[in-house]
């Protein structure tokens, strides 16, 4: 026999069941996106205390070290590129970036393959060994350095080479590249503690941002609004046009096609003037214009302005304050946007802004080219 409430009802139940079950299947997608970017960060806090290179990671390779030179990693099946054209690439620097996406082996607009080989990262310089000789690119006379967020691609500039040129890899190997990149560099201006430190704020910043374990719904929570077809988009709907139907009709006024002609039955007959006499028939009625007709007064009903409807351009009620209207983009959602939203599976694992996407659907994927890939495209953005 199915449970029912005090009232008898049943679907008060159903409703608590789906919302538990919608409630834990977010809750445990954002969490899994937590714990990867979680496990990320510990892995590069770790790798940046422990690479500290040799000597004899070298051995074997056509390469002569400097005395104090010592090697950090080699990554085999790297190809040297070269950049068609001249561009001026952002200065190196020391941060750790979040990698937003993955990664694909393709080459850019005006980027060619010239060679292939084994890339050597040392603490002083990056060097591709390849088929047609070696390339060299030192850190202290490095003044690029750009990798690109979308392809295995990383380009170097230095002073004493006017061609801009770096290095293609395997898209597993080039996050783990990068980061090794960066600690070399580092020990080359003698700041891998900044790195370290960097780390540390992330990891921290990060367990603040950990989710929480949704709330249990009770079949006591459940409104009659669940019941409406269409739920809260089709009540707020039903309740605009409530208010703005009676406003128009009273502002439109009554609406007689007959007026005109009662008007002018209602009028009294024009006194006969006597051309002898000059005067009025006494007693008779003052003339009215035949043509005109008895004005109307503004009405005066003791009716309120009825109450403006909140500001939200189509978007559900929410405590949140979020709308369609247009202003400041939501980087950072409340933790119970779901539960007003309805939002796309995998929404946690978004990197971006909060946009809505064609089939109403709501993603944290906006300013990627892929949000809404498998929801239509984007539609318009959240804002607060």
């Amino acid at each position: 026999m199915a449970r029912t409430d005090s009232t008898g009802s049943t679907w008060r139940y159903r409703w608590a069941r789906r919302q538990n079950e919608r409630r834990l299947r977010l809750f445990r997608s954002a969490e899994g996106t937590w714990r990867r970017r979680d496990d990320d960060l510990r892995r590069l806090r770790t790798l940046a205390e422990q690479c500290q290179g040799s000597t004899t990671a070298g051995d074997g390779l056509p390469l002569e070290l400097a005395p104090d030179e010592v090697v950090l990693r080699v990554v085999p099946a790297a190809q040297l590129v070269e950049l068609r054209h001249n561009a001026v690439l952002p200065a190196p620097d020391l941060t750790v970036g979040a990698q937003t996406g993955r990664l694909r082996r393709r080459l850019p607009d005006g980027v060619r393959v010239t060679d292939a080989g084994m890339a050597v990262i040392t603490n002083r310089r990056l060097v591709l060994l390849g088929g047609r000789g070696r390339r060299d690119w030192a850190y202290g006379r490095m003044t690029g350095l750009s990798h690109d967020p979308h392809a295995s691609v990383t380009l170097i500039q230095v002073l004493d080479r006017r061609r801009t040129s770096g290095v293609l890899l395997r898209p597993d190997v080039a996050a783990e590249f990068r980061f090794v990149l960066t600690l070399a560099f580092a020990d080359a201006i003698e700041q891998r503690q900044a790195v370290i430190d960097q780390l540390d704020e992330l990891i921290d910043e990060h367990a603040r941002l950990r989710p929480s374990r949704p709330g249990i719904a009770t079949p006591g929570q459940a409104r009659l609004l669940t019941l409406i077809p269409g739920g809260r988009r089709t009540a707020v709907v039903a309740a605009a046009l409530a208010v703005m139907v009676p406003v128009a009709l009273a502002n439109s006024g009554p609406s007689d096609p007959t007026s005109t002609e009662t008007a002018v039955a209602a009028t009294g007959a024009p006194a006969t003037t006597s051309s002898s006499t000059g005067s009025r028939a006494t007693g008779s009625a003052p003339a009215l214009p035949a043509t005109g007709s008895a004005p109307t007064p503004r009405a005066t009903g003791s009716a309120k302005a009825s109450p403006k409807p909140e500001r939200r351009c189509g978007a559900p009620k929410n405590p949140m304050g979020y709308d369609f209207c247009g202003g400041k983009r939501v980087r950072e959602p409340a933790r119970e946007v779901c539960e007003h939203f309805d939002c796309v599976p995998g929404f946690w694992e978004g990197r971006g802004y909060l946009v809505q996407c064609e089939n109403g659907k709501v993603s944290l994927a906006g300013g990627s080219p892929r949000a809404c890939g498998l929801h239509g495209g984007v539609r318009r953005t959240v804002t607060t």
